[in-house]
């Protein structure tokens, strides 16, 4: 039983916002490309292979990121405690259970198209090789939006069985979503990370954060917006694009103290308000 409770920490499933955020984008991609006059029973079964999938890749790629910055760990006080940089899971069993999570994530892959699963394995190299970034380059959030998001172009093809401009542009713009919140995230162990010399974009922008993750959100919106005009989605689109999501970015932007952890992580974890409301945005938009 204690075994099973350090299992849980080590893979983060009491802390849902991780594989919250990155279900979305492959839910958005779905709703994008699926046909709603079709059987909607078939839609659902989808987001359930997508939710599964998230929750079970997440996992994974907490486990090898708790392996890879172990030594970091131990110096940060937010996760100087995680089971692997306490000693209290071994690497070895570590990297067990990440490669059991990997094997069931893969029974639930097949159950897409053959294009889906060659895209799904050929982003592998970005999911584990992420952790790795924050030593070289001040963007290691820019390889996370590459990641995370890489599921809306999954959900695409799942349906539609190639690719087009529409979810492209799409995911070029969930980068940035990614990107903004990932940084608001990062700014929790600004003091922690500038003493043992990783790098993030929290440290390369804390002199006018403001700026920096308004651009990026606004490059998310304005990518949006896009892909709702060339779908012609209907007026309840719009409604949702303006007077919510707008709403949203505006009251984070407003309210960031990068001086303050919880403000920041309170404002990181709306976010997934924001990935429900870009759905059913999309969903409604299209019956």
């Amino acid at each position: 039983m204690e075994q099973f409770k350090l299992f849980i920490e080590l893979s983060r499933l009491k802390k849902p916002i991780g594989y919250m955020l990155l279900f979305w984008p492959c839910a958005w991609g779905l709703t994008l490309a699926y046909d709603f006059s079709e059987v909607i029973a078939t839609y659902f079964i989808y987001l359930i292979l997508f939710m599964s999938g998230s929750v079970l890749m997440r996992s994974a790629g907490c486990i090898v990121n708790d392996i890879v910055d172990r030594k970091y760990d131990k110096k940060v006080l937010r996760t100087k405690n995680r089971p692997i940089a306490s000693g209290k899971i071994s690497v070895q069993a570590g990297i067990a259970y990440s490669l059991m999570l990997c094997f069931l994530a893969f029974i639930v892959l097949i159950q897409f198209n053959n294009l889906t699963i060659y895209l799904a394995i050929g982003s592998m190299p970005l999911a584990f090789t992420y952790p790795l970034m924050k030593r070289y380059t001040y963007w290691p959030q820019l390889f996370l939006g590459i990641t995370f998001n890489y599921g809306l172009l999954l959900g695409w093809t799942t349906i539609n069985a190639s690719l087009s401009i529409i979810p492209i542009i799409f995911y070029f713009g969930a980068i940035f979503w990614t990107l903004g919140y990932d940084t608001i995230y990062g700014f929790q162990d600004i003091k922690d990370d500038e003493i043992i010399g990783v790098k993030s974009t929290s440290i390369k922008f804390k002199k006018n954060p403001i700026r920096f993750i308004g651009i990026c959100y606004f490059v998310f919106l304005i990518n949006f917006l896009l892909t709702g005009i060339l779908l012609n989605l209907n007026s309840f689109f719009y409604f949702v694009f303006v007077f919510i999501l707008i709403q949203m970015i505006f009251f984070q932007l407003k309210n960031i103290d990068i001086n303050n952890p919880m403000i920041c992580f309170k404002i990181f974890k709306s976010n997934n308000l924001i990935g429900f409301l870009v759905l059913i945005s999309i969903f409604i938009g299209k019956i």
